[in-house]
């Protein structure tokens, strides 16, 4: 995890749904700008929830171009800052209708680069002439799994931190996420369930890892919507124990989490007072620590 040569890059994600995912990740985002850093939020799930979240409704059903197109069409990378919206917290690159169609595209874009590297025998241009976007010249090497890292390099250069909001599946597009960053934040509930998901997210870093030839970081585990029951307790042990060197961070189960996220913004533009906010700020510090920044800003 180096700075030097780009912003840290940090993915939100788990393919079980209900974790909370997006609260985590805009808060998240909230804390490091509150310490002083320029964030770019990316929000890659198509349902938009991140959008909806820091109050950018409008922007979800956008005429194009948009994230999809930046995505899909090797020729419009340079245009994602064209995508990008001012918020009182940080930037935002927003989520679109389109962004529905996206798995549908990266996969046959995948299938294009692959075909064309010699590991399938699937005819190339048989392929793209069912995308959207795709074209063969537009693809290149042995996956497709880097355009967004690709479109990031054209604006990241103003900011700290990239933010991305996978969404709540494993797949072609939250791959995508997985690549550009290669550092993931797990955010996971204190419950039974969540032992099968970390078992999937492992399987998939390593199928990605495989892939590509490139080695993903967790950065952190946040426990979230934890109660004091046995349960939650023992999920929060098993936590430290799978994550041994990792930080394991408690995020309790607040009211007021969700009424920021309906007012658009995150905990520290809400109520800073809620007592989570401090966990949130410690999240952001030890990332800071990890990524080898110096002490915030005054």
């Amino acid at each position: 995890m180096a700075t030097s040569t780009g912003p840290a890059r940090i993915c939100v994600t788990n393919a079980k749904g209900g974790t909370g995912k997006t609260t985590v990740a805009i808060n998240v985002a909230g804390a490091l700008s509150e310490r002083g850093r320029d964030v770019l939020f990316v929000d890659l799930d198509p349902q938009g929830n991140a959008t909806e979240g820091l109050g950018l409704l409008d922007e979800y059903d956008a005429a194009p171009p948009t994230l999809f197109d930046v995505l899909t069409d090797g020729g419009q990378r340079d245009r994602l800052a064209d995508l990008v919206v001012e918020h009182p917290e940080m930037d935002v690159v927003p989520s679109n209708i389109d962004m529905l169609q996206a798995e549908r595209e990266l996969t046959i874009a995948d299938l294009v680069a692959r075909a064309t590297d010699g590991d399938v025998d699937i005819d190339p241009d048989a392929l793209s002439a069912l995308a959207v976007n795709v074209t063969t010249d537009t693809v290149s090497g042995g996956h497709a799994l880097d355009t967004l890292d690709d479109a990031l390099g054209h604006v990241e250069d103003d900011y700290d931190y990239v933010v991305v909001d996978s969404p709540p599946f494993y797949g072609k597009l939250t791959d995508t996420g997985i690549y550009a960053t290669q550092n993931i934040l797990v955010p996971a509930l204190t419950e039974a369930t969540s032992e099968r998901a970390i078992e999937l997210l492992v399987d998939q870093m390593t199928a990605l890892e495989r892939q590509t030839d490139i080695t993903v970081d967790t950065l952190g585990v946040v426990a979230n919507r934890v109660e004091t029951t046995g349960e939650d307790e023992a999920m929060l042990e098993w936590f430290e124990a799978v994550f041994a060197d990792d930080p394991v961070w408690e995020v309790r189960k607040r009211v007021a989490l969700q009424r920021a996220f309906s007012a658009g913004e995150s905990i520290f533009a809400y109520d800073p007072t809620v007592d989570m906010a401090d966990v949130f700020l410690d999240i952001a510090a030890d990332l800071d620590r990890q990524f080898g920044y110096a002490e915030a800003p005054a």
